[in-house]
């Protein structure tokens, strides 16, 4: 080895990060932006508990938000638009292959023209937004004068428009592998398969941006930027519901078996969207505690990835009727598990409450704290992490409360609630198919 390749050695053994996941999460952000930019999109923004008119209220954490990301953008774009300047210097190098091929669809960008402009634009965008964060609070007036300036500022940058398109059409491939070989190996009625092309890239692309989230989440991440995806997915949902409904309205025989499995799907994502944007959203913008917020996001997710995986479960189940839900997403089965064991824990440790409300007498406080004990220890993990803090709560002042008649009104809030959780959790999607047969006591 001579002398002089080591050094041509070490340059290439960093690792390169992929044009592609760059240009993918710069779209993703500026989808975002771009959702969230628009009024239509805040229906989630004010707490319902809140009187407070929108052209009253301080709309400054939007302000933040939006200031935060357009940073994320503007790093991206550089290192995007040096990933392609990278690329094309060492073309002829035959160790390319470790960055990402740009021309490969659905990125079509083979240079770093346009991304300057961009560039350009997030930059003065982000020197504008600080100069209205030092006039907070800052109204309704000017949320709509500055988004109505950014949301024409980034779609004057071509560059911009073509990356969200991009992302896009990359989200549209994010089906499961088992999914993609039903509809290439199966013999499918062409109606059906034509019918299915085009609707399951629409809920491909949802689950590609709630997948987003889900990595945010597990690399812990700030999750209050995960408010403008949501707003991304909220547009991305209600545009499927309404091709599907179109599509629903010109169907010749309603008693096919596909109307039905479109028709539950657009009423399923209805009520999804209402638990998620009318309840679960609230009020997001003005949350400051951190558990709160990721509480808010673990909920707002599970709810739409559930739905939305188990309806591509019933879309396969029209190509073979016999595939499990498993089969297109492993996860499911972890899942499935969890809540059955929860569920179950969760029925046992209500009767032993109940036992023990009714005749505190004659139950041993012994009993109850190993049961209580025992499900803290074990079983609670497997509850949302908005739940978690109230069952701890109860079981915490249970343990603690020695006078019986103080114990009796504590078992008796802490049933009520555990009535209503089983209620909850006997509606998970994964649990649709096992309805509940209480286990022998």
């Amino acid at each position: 080895m001579s002398k002089t390749s080591a050094p041509d050695e070490n340059v290439f053994s960093a690792p390169i990060v992929s044009a592609r996941e760059l240009g993918f999460e710069l779209g993703l952000w500026l989808s975002g932006l771009e959702s969230f930019l628009q009024v239509r999109n805040h229906s989630f923004a004010s707490n319902s508990g809140n009187r407070t008119k929108p052209s009253n209220r301080d709309w400054t954490k939007e302000f933040r938000l939006v200031h935060s990301t357009l940073l994320l953008c503007s790093k991206l774009t550089l290192q995007l638009s040096k990933t392609i300047e990278d690329k094309n210097f060492a073309a002829s190098d035959e160790r390319i292959d470790l960055i990402t091929n740009l021309n490969a669809v659905p990125f079509e960008f083979s240079d770093s023209e346009g991304f300057a402009e961009l560039s350009a634009a997030l930059i003065d965008s982000i020197l504008l937004n600080e100069g209205l964060l030092r006039a907070s609070p800052l109204r309704f007036s000017e949320w709509t004068a500055w988004s109505n300036f950014l949301a024409a500022k980034l779609k004057a940058a071509e560059v911009s428009g073509k990356l969200i398109a991009a992302a896009e059409k990359e989200g549209e491939n994010f089906l499961p592998k088992k999914l993609k070989d039903l509809l290439a190996n199966t013999p499918i009625p062409f109606a059906l398969e034509a019918d299915l092309r085009l609707v399951l890239p629409r809920f491909a692309k949802i689950l590609k941006w709630l997948d987003a989230i889900e990595q945010m989440h597990d690399r812990d991440e700030p999750l209050k930027p995960a408010m403008l995806l949501f707003a991304r997915i909220n547009e991305q949902t209600q545009e499927m519901m309404r091709f599907i409904n179109n599509r629903l309205l010109r169907f010749k025989n309603e008693e096919d078996s596909l109307f039905a499995a479109l028709d539950c799907a657009v009423y399923a994502a209805s009520i999804e969207l209402r638990k998620v944007y009318n309840f679960e959203l609230i009020g997001f913008a003005e949350a400051r505690q951190s558990p709160l917020i990721y509480a808010r996001v673990e909920t707002a997710h599970g709810l739409l990835n559930d739905c939305f995986q188990q309806t591509l479960v019933n879309f396969a189940q029209l190509i073979e009727p016999d595939v499990k839900a498993t089969e297109l997403f492993p996860n499911l089965q972890t899942k499935l598990q969890q809540s059955l064991t929860l569920r179950e824990d969760l029925w046992r440790v209500l009767q032993v409450v109940r036992k023990a409300e009714k005749n505190p007498e004659s139950l041993s406080l012994q009993k109850l704290h190993t049961k209580l004990t025992d499900f803290l220890n074990n079983t609670i993990k497997y509850l949302f992490y908005k739940d978690l803090e109230t069952v701890e709560r109860f079981i915490e002042e249970v343990l603690n409360t020695t006078n019986k008649s103080e114990l009796v009104s504590i078992l008796h809030r802490f049933g009520a609630y555990l009535e209503t959780l089983l209620g909850q959790v006997n509606m998970r999607v994964v649990l649709v198919n096992h309805p509940f047969n209480p286990p022998p006591e």
